[in-house]
């Protein structure tokens, strides 16, 4: 069969002046599930295209597809000043690929699992995929191939039927046991654009703890813990393929468990691969022998988020603040470079308490801080629920258009106010 992946995001992280735009990662991992004895592939990336629906005009009628996959990475970019809404360009990819194709179209990536019949009522794919969907892609594309009616069974699937767009409900899942497949990608672009190459490590689903000296969520919160040498092997085949050595360890908290984290540094270090990589570090769990591994390891930059807490979890910011302080210092003491990213406006913000955050930003030394405006509203959060009470939207259907929730104490004079805060800030960068 003729698969044809189609990766639809051509916004980059905003990181200020860093050009930062990621790797499609997920559609690499969807390709990498596909047998290449039973289907002949090819994968077109719009990040770089000059005349993106051109390309894919080009490809679609040139390929003859007999299955189109489309990625979507985000809904939006998360930016309360410059909003942009994503979704409309994979609308446009899939209008002008069935101007010249018959093949069927699945959608899906991680923003169509966050509104999975949302996201098919707006883009009217012919199915779509929640979760992560390396196997359960391939298991269709075999189903289909063969001539196989039924697989109505998937997991994850959307589709639609007399009319009504349904939804199993149960996401997909992956194993992500079988390599990325970055063949078709403009591999040294990406490695001149942003973090590095992604790599993936850990995949989870917790919250920080916010009390000084909480533990981190238990081992089941992560699933999907790739095991550690077969991370380091991964590091050398790219290497080795496309002489990258700069990467991004794509981990939800690379020091959780922490020692974990140890032990897939010193593997690192011991193959010699004189990597210089970056990854996310969760704002807790950190001690200075960790700092120095990674650092001996090669890791360069961090990045870390606002600490977050429950506004009734009877602690104050002060000490939803501190562990993050904590290991801030450790990040300085042992010389790796870090960037943060601070919240204001969430549910419950004040003067004092945004008062609290830009001293605090005053007190480190990241080399760069993002002070994000409102926050970005996802399905099912505190933030949803607060939004639909106080009319700022309809339903949470609402939410696959940018959306941000700001506390109502600071709508008035937020914006203003970090303007005229961040202006003598070089490294602050206002979001």
């Amino acid at each position: 069969m003729r698969i044809l992946l189609i990766a639809t995001n051509r916004h980059q992280r905003l990181m200020s002046r860093m050009d930062a735009r990621p790797l499609p990662i997920g559609m690499a991992y969807i390709a990498g599930h596909l047998d290449p004895e039973r289907h002949q592939l090819k994968v077109l990336d719009l990040m770089f295209s000059d005349d993106y629906l051109a390309d894919v005009e080009a490809a679609a009628a040139e390929f003859q597809p007999e299955l189109v996959g489309l990625s979507l990475r985000n809904l939006s970019n998360h930016s309360y000043l410059d909003p942009q809404w994503a979704l409309p360009i994979t609308k446009e990819v899939i209008d002008r690929v069935r101007e010249v194709s018959r093949a069927p179209i699945v959608c899906g990536g991680p923003a169509f699992s966050l509104l999975p019949r949302e996201c098919f009522t707006y883009l009217n794919p012919d199915l779509g995929l929640a979760g992560d969907a390396g196997e359960t892609f391939a298991e269709l594309a075999g189903r289909l191939e063969i001539g196989e009616p039924s697989y109505l069974d998937l997991p994850g699937l959307v589709y639609q039927e007399e009319g009504q767009i349904r939804y199993n409900g149960m996401r997909c899942s992956s194993e992500f046991s079988k390599p990325p497949r970055f063949d078709e990608l403009d591999m040294d672009r990406y490695q001149r654009a942003g973090f590095g190459i992604g790599i993936l490590t850990k995949l989870g689903d917790f919250s920080y703890p916010t009390a000084p000296g909480a533990e981190p969520g238990p081992k089941s919160a992560w699933r999907v813990i790739r095991p550690i040498d077969e991370v380091v092997r991964e590091v050398q085949e790219m290497e080795q393929r496309y002489g990258l050595r700069k990467v991004f360890f794509i981990d939800n908290g690379f020091n959780v468990p922490l020692s974990h984290a140890k032990e897939l540094c010193q593997a690192l270090a011991g193959a010699d691969l004189k990597l210089h990589w970056n990854t996310n570090l969760a704002p807790y769990s950190c001690d200075a022998e960790l700092v120095g591994l990674m650092k001996r390891a090669g890791c360069a930059l961090v990045l870390m988020g606002n600490m977050q807490g429950d506004g009734h979890d009877g602690l104050s910011l002060g000490e939803r603040l501190e562990p993050l302080l904590e290991t801030c210092r450790i990040c300085e003491e042992g010389d790796l470079h870090y960037t943060i990213s601070q919240r204001f406006g969430e549910p419950g913000e004040t003067r004092q308490s945004v008062a609290q955050k830009l001293d605090f930003l005053r007190r480190i030394k990241p080399a760069m801080a993002n002070l994000r405006v409102g926050v970005s509203i996802m399905p099912g959060t505190q933030e949803a629920r607060l939004s639909l009470d106080e009319g700022l939207i309809e339903d949470e259907s609402d939410l696959i258009r940018p959306n941000f929730y700001l506390a109502p104490e600071v709508r008035d004079w937020i914006v203003d106010y970090l303007r005229e805060q961040a202006a003598g800030q070089p490294r602050w960068n206002l979001l």
